[in-house]
Formats: structure tokens, sequence, C-alpha cells
């Protein structure tokens, strides 16, 4: 069986913990998408970890965690990686990499600064992580498979042609020093020797795992409203946060996805530039920022402060809508303990007309929130197995959050770690 676990809306949603705890009953975890650009925050028995390239199921020695094809490959990173878990005493995982990965290069990170610095104001937020320059070599075919590193000849003969089309860009747009063939090349035969011990046949692989029944998880990396096609654009990412790429980004039949798992936050964060109607600014922003996660709504992998803003129920429906949620895991309940009332967005007045479904870009921008307020339940939650004990006010809070997304909430997240989760049977389940 295979299972998608996705974000509903901006990323930061708390996936890496759910995927770490449906690890654990599950054999294979798949990255499909995105690079090092984001990071999944993990808490369980060997300490805090901040997982970049990893799926978020390299803590249990049953699974084998896999790279996949539309994965961002960057390698370095991937062998820092390991190496980190294995020195702080996580036992060595299974990896495999596929061979249709792309590798991102240094370059690609020295274009995204360039690129930002070009376009001062009117920046995209890129976490100078080479995302988008990967991608767009990528689909310009420009871009170097895994495969590539085992022919030579070919390879040098194809690095000569593509240092050559990077430097009129650097010479003539950017201003910046030339590359040099040699280096690039050598870049990536060293790049051959650290990934080599994990290539495979990744979607051979899985085809058979499936034929055998095997649990599996592939694991989206930021959420619905990054994604480049039905997100915010331009302020989006350069890969598919969806769970339907899940079938291309890992090489598997797309009816093989039976469940898509979407993670919700009980409040909204944001990472980088773009529309977010239900932002919320100065002390208010920075007390719910503080409290936030665990030790604070900063970015895994840039520590930039999150914005903040309340629940959003247009986005989190779309996002759940576009995504083909089966089910929602709703995350960081418990963050919103310290509140005597709770606002949720519930519709967006655009133009003096409010609307319910999520619009294009140019709309967005001149949206405003319409708030419901809802009582807080003012105590702590944290440690609640059974949905039950909840405080009445924190079940009518997750109850018309229910009601906005149309989708059965099965799990609530009220705490960090691994198991602090209360599963629930939801009346839309029925």
């Amino acid at each position: 069986m295979v299972r998608a676990i996705v974000g509903a809306n901006w990323g930061d949603e708390g996936k890496g913990k759910i995927t770490d705890m449906l690890a654990e009953e599950s054999d294979i975890i798949i990255r499909f998408q995105g690079g090092s650009n984001a990071g999944h925050t993990i808490i369980n028995d060997y300490g805090k970890f901040a997982l970049h390239l990893l799926p978020s199921g390299v803590f249990y020695d049953h699974t084998t965690s896999i790279i996949g094809n539309g994965v961002a490959l960057n390698i370095p990173y991937l062998f820092n990686e390991i190496k980190g878990l294995e020195e702080r005493g996580v036992p060595t995982p299974k990896i495999l990499v596929s061979d249709r990965a792309q590798i991102l290069m240094p370059y690609h990170v020295d274009f995204d600064a360039f690129e930002e610095e070009r376009l001062g104001g009117k920046a995209f937020g890129s976490t100078k992580s080479g995302i988008a320059p990967f991608y767009s070599d990528k689909y310009a075919k420009i871009g170097f498979q895994v495969s590539e590193l085992f022919d030579e000849a070919a390879l040098r003969e194809k690095v000569e042609r593509v240092v050559a089309y990077k430097n009129i860009i650097l010479e003539h747009v950017y201003h910046k020093p030339l590359m040099d063939v040699e280096e690039v090349f050598n870049t990536l035969i060293s790049y051959r020797e650290m990934v080599e011990p994990y290539v495979a046949d990744v979607s051979l692989y899985l085809d058979k795992a499936i034929k055998e029944g095997k649990t599996i998880l592939l694991e989206g990396q930021l959420g619905s409203l990054k994604d480049p096609d039905h997100g915010i654009y331009p302020m989006v990412t350069s890969s598919s946060t969806l769970a339907a790429y899940g079938a291309i980004g890992a090489g598997i039949p797309p009816y093989e996805i039976k469940d898509i798992v979407t993670v919700v936050k009980a409040y909204s964060s944001a990472v980088g530039a773009g529309a977010f109607v239900s932002e919320i600014f100065g002390e208010e922003a920075d007390e719910l920022r503080k409290r936030g996660g665990d030790g604070g709504e900063f970015g895994a992998t840039t520590g930039r402060p999150r914005r903040m803003g309340w629940f959003d129920a247009v986005a989190s429906r779309y996002g759940c809508r576009i995504q083909g949620a089966t089910e929602v895991a709703l995350t960081v309940l418990d963050v919103l303990g310290y509140l005597d009332e709770i606002p949720m967005c519930v519709g967006y007045e655009i133009d003096g007309e409010v609307i319910k479904d999520f619009p294009v870009t140019y709309k967005l921008e001149k949206a405003k929130p319409v708030l419901k307020k809802f009582k807080g339940w003012k105590t702590d939650i944290r440690g609640i197995k059974n949905y039950d004990e909840l405080p009445v006010e924190c079940r009518e809070y997750i109850e018309a959050i229910e009601e906005e997304l149309g989708v059965p909430i099965t799990m609530v997240s009220n705490g960090p770690k691994r198991h602090d989760i209360i599963k629930r049977v939801s009346k839309l389940s029925k």
C-alpha cells in the first residue's frame, strides 16, 4: 500500500513528525521532490534533528529510505547528513538514490544568489539553495542525471557544452567570474565516489516492493500553496508539491497511491515572500512565533523567522482539495493553549465581495481576511491521548476546522514528540 504525506499550506506544517510516526509501520519512505531548501524537524529518542534531504523515516532500522528521481540531489549535503546521523548515534540507515535523480551543482547555488541580487526589491525570497536554477536546467535538458556520472567521455563533452552556455550568462547578465570546465568535471567525479554505494534503479525496486505488498510512504516537501502550478505563483517553489507528483517523482503508477494524508497546521506560518491573507504582525505575531513549533517558528533550513497568521480555512480547504486529501493530520494544536480567543479566517473579502474559494494570485494580493472567533481552552493539552479528554473548546475548534475542510481529521498532534498524537474517528469517516 502506498500512502502520501503532503502539506496543505505554505510548508512547515509538521510533515516530518507525521512521516516519522507513520514510518514506524512502514517498509519504505521516499522523498519525491524538492531539495535541501526546506527541512523537516524530528524529535525522537536520539534527540532533535533537522533533516533536509533524507526522508523522515531514517531513524528506524527496518526501513529503506529513498531519494526519488524528482529530488534536487545535493550529493555532498546528502553525504554529510548521513554522516551527521551516524555521529549522533543513529544506526546507519539503508538508503537508495535513484539513478534518474538529477544533481544539484554548486553553480546552481551561485546562480540563485546572483538572480536574487539582480532582482533586488522584487526578489522571490529564495532560500538560495539553488533550487530554481536546478529545475530550470533539468527542464532545459542541461542538468546532470546521476546515471551520467558513469560515462566519463560523454560527461566531459556535456560539461564543456554546459559551461560554455553558463559563462555567457555569468559574463553578460550577472558580471561574475566565469566557470572552469576542469573544476566542474572534477566536482562531478568526486560526487560519483560519494553517491555510488547508494545508486539503484528505484522504479524497478518499488515495482517489486509493491508486488510484495510492502508499505510505502511518499514524503512531500513544502505544501500546496508553494506548488508551481496551483500555488501562489510566482512566489512558489520549482517542483510540484502535490501528492499526484509523488507517482512521477518516485517512479510508480498513480493508481497505487491509496491514501493521501494532508498535514494542516492549527494556525498559519510561511517562509518567503508572497500573499498571506491571514498574516498577523507585531507583538501578536511575536508571541505566536515564540510559542510555536518546538523552540519557535524559525525555518529548519534558513533559521529565518516565519511569517505568522491565524488558521486560514479558505487556503487550507483549497490545499486539501488540490492534494486530493483522504484524511487530515492537524498539527501544533497545543501551541494555541495560551489564547483567550482564537481567530480563524473563514473567508476573503476582495473588492467588497466575500469569497470562500481560493483565488488566483492577483486577486489574492487584494484579499482581506474575514475572521470568526472561537473561545480558547486556556490549558496545556500535551500528554492527552484520548480525543474525548480534550477541553470542549478545543474539540469545538478542531471540529470547526474539519467542517471547513470537508475532510476527516484522523490525527491531532498535541506536542513535538513522535507519539504526541491523538488518533480520532471522524464523523466524516462514517
